[in-house]
């Protein structure tokens, strides 16, 4: 039995595919956005070191008692291998404390500039200019908090020691929240090719 003739380029089985209707994203999706999880981290630390840097300047003398005892050691197990490590002139722990005071201020800064860069990034989708101030003031904190607290106050003046003076808590919680918050910066989901000009 003769098959019937079929128009060059049909076929029987085939359905010709539909394009998919364009939708919107939703609010949720939006909010849901790496973006907006940067700007939210972001300023969520610039508040944070604002705060701190704040509360030192207009409370100069509890912290300034905090950094005597750590760089005298006066709290700790006074061991002689160690002591010599000490720092007893009232005058370099001060210098010391404006200098930590004077590096909370500018990481402050430097982050909400950050945040005020990704706020107006979000509505041109241009993120460059807010992931460099964000990663120039992460990194001041983990410096700070990282380099400063844990290595240089926890175990070069063996803060770990003191059960009176020990900020090594409050440090690792700062670095942990600097550190996550630098990661989500820098997600592979906010590059976005022929976006990244400002």
């Amino acid at each position: 039995m003769a098959q019937a003739h079929r128009p060059a380029g049909t076929d029987s089985g085939a359905r010709t595919p539909e394009a998919a209707p364009a939708t919107r994203p939703t609010w949720l999706s939006r909010l849901g956005a790496p973006p907006v999880a940067a700007t939210a981290l972001t300023a969520t630390v610039a508040l944070y070191m604002t705060l701190v840097a704040f509360g030192n300047i207009t409370d100069f003398g509890t912290n300034q008692q905090f950094v005597q005892h750590v760089l005298s050691m006066d709290t700790t197990f006074k061991d002689p291998d160690l002591m010599w490590r000490a720092v007893e002139s009232p005058a370099l722990q001060n210098a010391a404390y404006v200098t930590i005071i004077v590096w909370e201020t500018l990481a402050a800064a430097v982050l909400l500039a950050a945040t005020w860069f990704w706020i107006a990034g979000l509505r041109r989708h241009a993120y460059a200019r807010a992931r460099a101030a964000s990663t120039v003031g992460l990194v001041m904190v983990l410096l700070l908090f990282g380099l400063g607290f844990l290595a240089i106050g926890g175990e070069w003046f063996a803060m770990w020691q003191s059960s009176d003076w020990n900020g090594l808590d409050a440090a690792a919680r700062n670095v942990a929240l600097a550190a996550f918050t630098l990661l989500v910066v820098h997600l592979p989901g906010m590059r976005r090719p022929g976006a990244e000009q400002t």
